[in-house]
């Protein structure tokens, strides 16, 4: 259920069980994949909510991932992305030689999973995928994912991690601000 508070500021574009639902069969495709990831790389701050689910859907299936975590930002405080993404924390050694499985919020431009692909590269990973919770599909992206759990959700998006300049990360839905 929408918190009453909410219901005048967001339009609910996704709810609870929907996400809880693709969640479960966005870990099938996962595994589906020819050669199967062997660890995670959660981009900070906001993939942490995505990629905490999806870990459990993996590891309930069986697949058990140790996780490196990335901290990128190409936000900041506003509503439109900037043009470089900031690194705050890139890779370790412990991505070398491995099937990296890279968990983001969003897919906008793409400029952000691009650059985390390259630091997971850069530090030795043997492959690399990607799986973000939101998809926009804009036809200038620089990159798309490999795996979305929903795709082309127009309108400035918060929840489920997805933040207005901090804020609303921890809503259990993903919605469009009004």
């Amino acid at each position: 259920m929408v918190p009453p508070t909410a219901s005048n500021y967001y339009h609910v574009l996704v709810g609870e069980e929907e996400i809880r639902t693709r969640i479960e069969s966005l870990a099938d495709e996962i595994l589906a994949m020819p050669h199967r990831p062997d660890m995670a790389a959660v981009v900070l701050a906001g993939a942490f909510v995505f990629a905490a689910d999806l870990l459990r859907a993996l590891a309930r299936k069986g697949l058990s991932l140790p996780c490196e975590f990335l901290w990128l930002s190409s936000y900041g405080a506003g509503r439109s992305g900037a043009e470089a993404v900031t690194v705050r924390a890139g890779a370790g050694a412990a991505v070398k030689g491995r099937h990296v499985l890279v968990m983001d919020d969003i897919c906008d431009s793409g400029r952000t999973l691009a650059k985390a692909c390259a630091l997971l590269r850069a530090a030795g990973a043997q492959a690399v995928a990607t799986a973000v919770a939101v998809e926009r599909g804009r036809s200038d992206a620089v990159m798309t994912a490999d795996f979305a759990a929903f795709r082309g959700l127009e309108g400035f998006l918060v929840g489920y991690g997805l933040d207005d300049a901090g804020g609303a990360r921890s809503l259990p839905f993903i919605a469009r601000v009004d």
